[in-house]
């Protein structure tokens, strides 16, 4: 079958896109696909009707490089062509393009603003040379008081910035019809963790200005987003380049004022720069999420200090109290590394006496493994894998229990649940109340729903649980969006 012939017409080509990875991610693919459709590109959902496939792949951990590779296998399998974008490709580039030929081509960030071209060359037959990582915080210096301006972010390739929607409607294009849209603060990280190697490859931490922020955070609310998911490597320290430590305590009333959002919630806080003012700010601004996404990776001090990173049981149990003194209903989740290097069973026991004081509502949990060219891969005292296993297991299973009976205190609460999908008997639909983030920390299965549709927000007294997730019941429905 010709080009044309399994396009559907003369001249028209179609792309895929396929995203893996993190609400950072998805909101590079939208972005891409409008990049795309302004190209010249249709989009369509189903990869077999594709001329070419963009796997958006992630390269954080071990098991999201094979999520990635065998994604890009499975999509070679279609017959159509297949282009590698996202973290993985930024990070190991020409490697993975030697090692995978099934991928027509590997293509970096730099390569974002022309993609619509580099496809053309890939579905016409030409070459397109693979992507060269290099270290990206080189690129910017990455002191901010060292940079010139605005203008040197202007000239690095920066995924998420310089969104203009005045002159650039079609910068973005939504890839789901679903009440909750992911808003970017800002692109790198600063910070130096041990085991860490995404600002290697995504960069220095650089800030998007606030009305950018604003303006985006305005269109989707035009496009049906009811709640905005902001999203950084690191959103405590967002304005700090900007030279105003207290910009997202600023940004957070303006962005839950917006005409049609019902309530933005703040993802990844460092425990270290969570000050006060942004506590209060998130803790009592009304449309915000009383959600706090902590990242806590541990809590033995020596242990952190080895991670290259601040804290201590206490400290940490510090800031949940005062988050609670504030809001005690709030919604707080986090995620842990075990077997790091050096850690002891000491150590390990500490970490879930913290736990279980510390009574979150969600919690990650992470086994240890080196990542390339980070500091921790030299580091003595690794434990053995097996070892790591077993860690992973047992504070699995320790959580798992703690975040039930989380759950379950919160039984003859009420909580505001936005409707994300519905049940096909419609007896039931599904969403999440303010404490739960998109994803990852459980939701709530609504009985009685009545005529709610997706994109409501339900007033819902919490009648049982399971497991994490709440049974809820409405008690007073809302206005449905127009």
């Amino acid at each position: 079958m010709s080009v044309e012939q399994k396009a559907g017409g003369a001249g028209t080509r179609r792309v895929a896109m396929v995203t893996l990875g993190c609400a950072r991610n998805e909101v590079d693919s939208e972005e891409l696909a409008g990049t795309l459709g302004s190209g010249g590109w249709d989009l369509v959902d189903d990869e077999n009707d594709a001329d070419v496939v963009v796997v958006n792949t992630c390269g954080f951990v071990e098991s999201a490089k094979k999520d990635s590779v065998d994604t890009l296998l499975a999509a070679s399998d279609g017959g159509a062509k297949v282009v590698a974008v996202g973290c993985m490709a930024e990070r190991y580039g020409t490697e993975l393009a030697e090692q995978m030929p099934e991928a027509d081509a590997v293509l970096g960030f730099d390569h974002y603003g022309e993609l619509a071209e580099r496809l053309d060359d890939v579905l016409d037959g030409r070459s397109v040379a693979a992507h060269a990582p290099r270290d990206r915080r080189t690129l910017l210096p990455i002191t901010p008081v060292e940079r010139p301006g605005a203008a040197a972010a202007d000239e690095v390739s920066i995924p998420g910035h310089g969104w203009v929607p005045s002159t650039r409607r079609s910068a973005r294009r939504r890839l789901d019809d679903t009440p909750v849209a992911a808003l970017k603060l800002a692109s790198g990280c600063d910070r130096r963790c041990s085991f860490c190697a995404i600002p290697s490859f995504r960069g220095a931490f650089v800030s998007r200005p606030p009305q950018e922020v604003v303006d985006e955070g305005a269109w989707l609310a035009e496009q049906g987003a009811r709640e905005l998911f902001l999203v950084s490597e690191n959103s405590t320290s967002y304005g700090k380049d900007l030279s105003d430590p207290r910009a997202l305590e600023v940004l957070l009333p303006g962005l839950a004022a917006l005409n049609g959002v019902d309530r933005v919630r703040v993802s990844y806080l460092q425990p270290a720069e969570t000050t006060p003012g942004l506590l209060r700010a998130i803790a009592t601004t009304p449309g915000v999420a009383r959600y706090f996404d902590l990242s806590f990776q541990h809590s033995n001090e020596r242990v952190l200090r080895r991670m290259r990173r601040f804290g201590s049981t206490e400290s940490f149990l510090d800031l949940i109290e005062r988050i609670r003194a504030l809001a005690p209903e709030a919604g707080i989740r986090s995620n842990v590394i075990v077997g790091f290097p050096g850690e002891t069973e000491d150590d390990l026991a500490e970490l879930h006496d913290f736990l279980t004081r510390a009574r979150m509502d969600a919690v990650g949990v992470f086994g240890y493994s080196d990542e390339d060219g980070t500091e921790a891969e030299g580091f003595d005292g690794k434990v053995h894998p097996d070892e790591v296993a077993r860690r992973v297991e047992r504070t699995s299973r320790l959580v798992e229990e703690l975040i039930a009976q989380r759950a379950e205190d919160r039984v003859g609460t009420r909580v505001d649940v936005l409707v994300e999908r519905l049940a096909s008997d419609e007896q039931e639909c599904a969403g999440r109340a303010e404490h739960q983030g998109p994803e990852v920390d459980g939701e709530c299965l609504v009985v009685d729903p009545g005529a709610a549709v997706v994109g409501e927000l339900l007033r819902c007294e919490v009648v049982d649980t399971e497991g994490v997730d709440l049974v809820v019941r409405p008690v007073d429905v809302r206005e449905a969006p127009a």
